[in-house]
């Protein structure tokens, strides 16, 4: 079992930043690919970016390419999301997600556990 907690959302102006957290808890939470997601109301969730263990392979959607980064650091079990140049189009609950397979997957049903999300505003 991991357990998945977010922080980090908040209201913010267009072309700000923000950085998300996921602390990972669990017995083997720092061997999991991690995963971050957004759902903005009536919307499917869809795929941000997301990470292996190591660090060493991410993945990255289009449509935040060069603006949102992830980055883990396994001695803390935290992932992060650094999100820059916001876009009011940015607006959702974020949530990060954990599989045990190595490839950070953007298929929201290859995720095993899932946080709560935290939510993000970005006001034009």
């Amino acid at each position: 079992q991991v357990q998945l907690v977010e922080s980090g959302g908040g209201l913010v102006q267009a072309g700000g930043s923000l950085r998300l957290s996921c602390a990972a808890s669990g017995r083997t939470a720092n061997r999991h690919t991690m995963g971050w997601f957004r759902q903005a109301p009536g919307r499917e969730r869809e795929f941000v970016a997301g990470i292996n263990w190591s660090g060493g392979t991410t993945n990255t959607a289009n449509s935040v390419k060069g603006r949102f980064t992830v980055s883990r650091d396994n001695a803390k079990n935290t992932v992060y999301l650094q999100m820059n140049s916001l876009k009011p189009e940015d607006t959702a609950v974020y949530l990060c997600a954990a599989r045990t397979e190595t490839w950070p997957s953007p298929a929201v049903k290859d995720y095993d556990y899932w946080g709560q999300g935290t939510q993000v505003t970005v006001s034009s």
